[in-house]
């Protein structure tokens, strides 16, 4: 098996895997508090802030958008979605700036393979992040 039938077999567990704790929230099985919630995102507050204003972004739809490294050119319209509601909403809840962050991937620090924004202020943000 080559490299990139590894890794596509790597990626394709990610999207077919169980139910993430995203999808149970998407569901209605786990309680969130909402910050937006549209057709095709839900923005809530994160149960672990890592600042005073910390909230997630997600696609309503995990399938095949698990991870950023895995986006397809045909998912640049929820992407672009997904920035604007970061965008939209940062600006209510972060007046003086935020923080967007995607982590990807297992050096990316990510732990949840849903892909979630995470965006964050309410607090000068130090540089470099960590």
């Amino acid at each position: 098996m080559s490299t990139s039938d590894e890794v596509q077999k790597a990626q394709s567990v990610h999207d077919t895997g169980a139910p993430t704790i995203f999808d149970k929230i998407i569901a209605g099985d786990i309680p969130c508090n909402k910050v937006y919630e549209d057709e095709t995102a839900l923005a809530f507050h994160d149960v672990n802030p890592q600042a005073p204003v910390h909230f997630l972004v997600i696609p309503k739809q995990r399938a095949g958008l698990t991870q950023l490294s895995n986006a397809r050119a045909e998912q640049k319209d929820i992407l672009g979605h997904l920035l604007f509601v970061a965008a939209q909403e940062g600006q209510k809840l972060c007046p003086g700036g935020y923080r967007i962050v995607v982590n990807d991937g297992k050096d990316g620090a990510q732990s949840v393979y849903h892909l979630h924004l995470h965006v964050m202020g309410g607090r000068q943000m130090q540089w470099p992040p960590g």
